[in-house]
């Protein structure tokens, strides 16, 4: 699930979405020079390190990566042992399938919204707003997964490579820039409001 962009202990937020993708673009550059397996080797890696880092500068490691992690080694290593590369290409579809289906259980099973209890203490908005937008995060993720599912079995392996890095970056890139849109009116009354004085 995505993550906010400002941590303290990696920086700018630039810096902070290198450090998410990370393992998207060592395998990437994997795969260009060594091929499907080395690079899947290097992605489950590279995670792995990711995740220890986390936890050795934080204490503490997100839920989010913990799934990405327990996918990429579930997946990526189906893929080294059959040495069949259709498992790490389903892994992105499985990833954005459990994010979606955990947004939507815990909105309809627990009466929880997810997006407001990862972004509330950065935005006040109306209830109704806030459950619009945790439903908009669950079809986006569903829609990666299908989409990813579509150009693994469609396309060849490079195309798919190419379409993990820089397609679904730039569709997420697009999509919180949308989101952003529809956010703004809301921004601007918070900025308009009066500043409550202290007691």
């Amino acid at each position: 699930m995505s993550r906010p962009l400002s941590d303290p202990h990696i920086g700018r937020p630039s810096l902070k979405l290198l450090f998410d993708l990370f393992p998207v673009i060592l395998f990437f550059a994997a795969y260009k020079v060594k091929g499907i397996l080395v690079a899947t080797a290097v992605a489950i890696a590279a995670s792995i390190a990711q995740v220890g880092w986390m936890y050795f500068v934080k204490k503490k490691v997100e839920p989010a990566a913990l799934i990405g992690l327990a996918i990429i080694v579930l997946f990526g290593g189906a893929t080294l042992i059959s040495r069949n590369e259709t498992f790490i290409k389903w892994k992105p579809t499985a990833l954005y399938l459990i994010f979606a289906l955990i947004l939507a259980v815990a909105q309809l099973g627990f009466r929880r919204n997810l997006m407001k209890s990862l972004m509330g203490a950065q935005l006040t908005l109306p209830e109704k707003v806030w459950g619009r937008l945790n439903w908009a995060w669950a079809a986006f993720f569903a829609a990666l997964a299908g989409l990813n599912l579509y150009v693994a079995s469609t396309f060849a392996t490079a195309t798919w490579v190419n379409f993990k890095l820089f397609g679904i970056m730039g569709l997420l890139v697009a999509f919180i820039v949308g989101q952003s849109f529809a956010l703004a009116p809301y921004l601007k009354q918070q900025e308009q409001q009066p500043a409550q004085p202290k007691v």
